[in-house]
């Protein structure tokens, strides 16, 4: 098990986004993701960004992939950028790998099919707050999303405790509303607004009502996270 630096800043990224898009997962930023590489062409991918800056994009494939999925499918116009934190390789040649989303990424354009996977030249989508932001603002909605979620959580042992120390950390209001948006079962489109949004008030009002909507016991998603395959 090979484990890599996580810190990131903007300057380290190129502009050119590796992606691997996957149809049933929505990657946000401040979260970790477990996958397990298989096919030659994100194998392919995965080994040259341990060799360069370790970073990937885990993208989203638009309605109608399935028939072309070998191929290059349709993209949603929004993508997680996400740092290397862990791999390790299989006696099969495959990978398994954690990956720590640091930020939002806007697709511009494809780029011609030179390499086995898909590359995107992509700009980072940094998190705005409203003219309206703060410091009580920001914690009355803190307060409110930390509610609506434990609300909508089956009796979990601890787990109301554990969210409390969370809003007293030093957590701030959009990593905590990512991590709520990534956390919670929430419909794909739902989820896929959530990452478009950079607006913190914004999108965590959308994810309060979202939630809101949702009704109570639904699932959570399990930690650590479950693997995602390619």
């Amino acid at each position: 098990m090979s484990d890599e630096p996580l810190a990131f800043s903007p300057e380290q990224f190129s502009g050119f986004a590796r992606l691997f898009p996957l149809p049933n997962l929505v990657m946000f930023p401040h979260v970790m993701q477990a996958l397990h590489i298989f096919e030659p062409r994100y194998r392919a991918m995965f080994e040259e960004a341990i060799e360069d800056d370790r970073l990937i994009a885990l993208g989203s494939l638009a309605p109608g992939w399935e028939e072309h999925y070998d191929g290059r499918p349709p993209l949603r116009p929004h993508a997680c950028l996400c740092r290397i934190a862990t791999h390790q390789r299989t006696d099969e040649g495959t990978y398994n790998v954690l990956v720590l989303g640091v930020r939002r990424l806007q697709l511009i354009r494809e780029l011609p099919p030179k390499k086995l996977f898909r590359v995107v030249e992509a700009e980072i989508m940094d998190d705005v707050e409203p003219a309206e932001a703060s410091p009580p603002a920001a914690a009355a909605l803190q307060r409110q999303l930390l509610d609506a979620f434990k609300q909508s959580m089956p009796q979990v042992p601890n787990a109301y405790e554990q969210l409390d120390q969370l809003l007293g950390s030093q957590i701030t209001l959009g990593m905590l509303a990512d991590i709520v948006a990534y956390t919670i079962d929430l419909d794909f489109d739902t989820k896929l607004r959530l990452l478009a949004e950079t607006d913190i008030f914004a999108r965590t009002r959308l994810l309060i009502e979202a939630i809101a909507a949702r009704g109570a016991g639904g699932r959570r998603r399990t930690f650590p996270p479950d693997f995602s395959d390619n």
